[in-house]
């Protein structure tokens, strides 16, 4: 990675479709990625886990989370966070159009990885 500070534009990064309609882009560094994520009401995010901690920022609309530390999940809307350590089971419902970002760290290489399956259709 370089030292260099960079400037990025969300217009300008590549997205890619998953879960048949979800649409997201993301910009990673060493340490954090950051993936912008655009949802429809009734989007299924099917249970799993991964070993990076991640922050959800719901920006406009609201998703219903289970977490395997909470068995009767939480509603995140617009203009809250939810932060899922690594390691724990989750998925979750959307409840409304969505545009939220998740903010990992370690960056998820399943997510740089084309040939990864979870979550690609």
């Amino acid at each position: 990675m370089s030292d260099a500070s960079q400037l990025y534009r969300w217009i300008d990064r590549p997205s890619e479709i998953i879960l048949g309609g979800v649409s997201r882009r993301f910009i990673t560094s060493e340490h954090i990625m950051i993936g912008q994520v655009i949802l429809r009401c009734g989007d299924v995010v099917p249970e799993h886990a991964h070993p990076n901690e991640q922050f959800t920022f719901v920006v406009e609309g609201a998703m219903h989370f289970w977490l395997s530390d909470n068995t009767n999940g939480v509603i995140v809307r617009a203009g809250e966070v939810i932060v899922i350590p690594s390691g724990i089971i989750h998925r979750a419902v959307v409840l409304e159009d969505t545009l939220e970002y998740d903010i990992f760290n370690p960056p998820r290489t399943d997510w740089m990885d084309a040939e990864a399956s979870l979550l690609r259709t």
